[in-house]
């Protein structure tokens, strides 16, 4: 009874090593003196937060301009996988802390020829665990030797300068994307070429985005009129009204070659001319903008 249960004992143990003893650990993390964090992009559209893991790759924290600024976590591989498996994160204390248990954070899907990415929550969850001094460390099997583990770890070395300035240009970034302003439809008031408020702050949310969007390849501005005023008339102004607002964005800096105007008057209602709600629906200016 005493060798069988000594013999039980034996293979739970060895049952639980993770690898075999023909196997290593082969193990990537910046040390302390090559350990670096830098945020890369600073404008209002886009954030960026670097970090080298020497003869790997680089982890990438990066934020952009929209609603909730959600932060988003990228894992760029020199050898991107050749099959798909699941890489186990786990926040590992530091050498000085050694005593403490590791803690899981989530799982990372490994898609073959592809970067591994993590969303808003677990992004965040490793930049906290990073500014407590613990590293986040991926764990998978290698693909090319089926023999050997790899573990790619974040230090938290010269980290929380960096993160700090990554989190104040996070805070500075638009509160709206690309895709909130690609396409809209402006209205005018009774009677003028001026737009409605709501309108003119739509306008304005434009002028800002476009000030920091430097891959803008078109934009395409097309004004409408309700019935009343006479048919030459209204075709002259839509016109006019379209040109206004490109002489607008030409003014922020865009290039005139990208932007197209058309008049179109009383053509193409999107509501009747016959009550006030209607003709206000039908003077309108909607604008396309496309990127490279």
């Amino acid at each position: 009874m005493v060798k069988l249960s000594l013999l039980s004992i034996s293979l739970t143990v060895i049952g639980l090593l993770p690898y075999s003893a023909n196997g290593a650990m082969r193990q990537y993390t910046a040390t302390a003196d090559n350990s670096q964090w830098q945020v890369v992009t600073t404008t209002r559209l886009q954030c960026q937060l670097n970090h080298e893991v020497p003869y790997y790759g680089e982890a990438i924290f990066s934020a952009t301009a929209s609603k909730n600024k959600d932060v988003l976590f990228n894992l760029d591989m020199v050898v991107r996988p050749d099959n798909y498996s699941i890489a186990g994160l786990k926040a590992v204390p530091p050498p000085w802390r050694a005593g403490l248990p590791a803690r899981d954070l989530a799982n990372m899907k490994l898609l073959r020829k592809f970067d591994g990415e993590l969303g808003n929550h677990t992004a965040w969850e490793m930049l906290t665990e990073l500014e407590k001094g613990y590293q986040p460390t991926f764990y998978y099997q290698d693909w090319q030797n089926s023999a050997d583990k790899i573990a790619v770890g974040l230090s938290s070395i010269n980290f929380k300068q960096a993160y700090w300035a990554f989190l104040q240009c996070r805070d500075a970034l638009l509160p709206y994307s690309f895709e909130d302003i690609s396409f809209t439809v402006m209205n005018y008031q009774p009677n003028t070429s001026k737009l409605t408020k709501s309108s003119q702050q739509r306008l304005d949310k434009i002028a800002e985005y476009l000030k920091y969007d430097t891959s803008i390849a078109a934009i395409s501005i097309a004004s409408y009129t309700d019935s009343y005023g006479g048919r030459w008339n209204n075709l002259e102004l839509s016109k006019k009204r379209a040109l206004a607002i490109k002489e607008y964005m030409v003014s922020l800096g865009i290039d005139e070659n990208k932007v197209e105007t058309e008049g179109f008057g009383e053509k193409r209602h999107v509501a009747t001319n016959d009550n006030i709600l209607g003709r206000n629906k039908n003077r309108r200016l909607v604008i396309q903008i496309e990127k490279m």
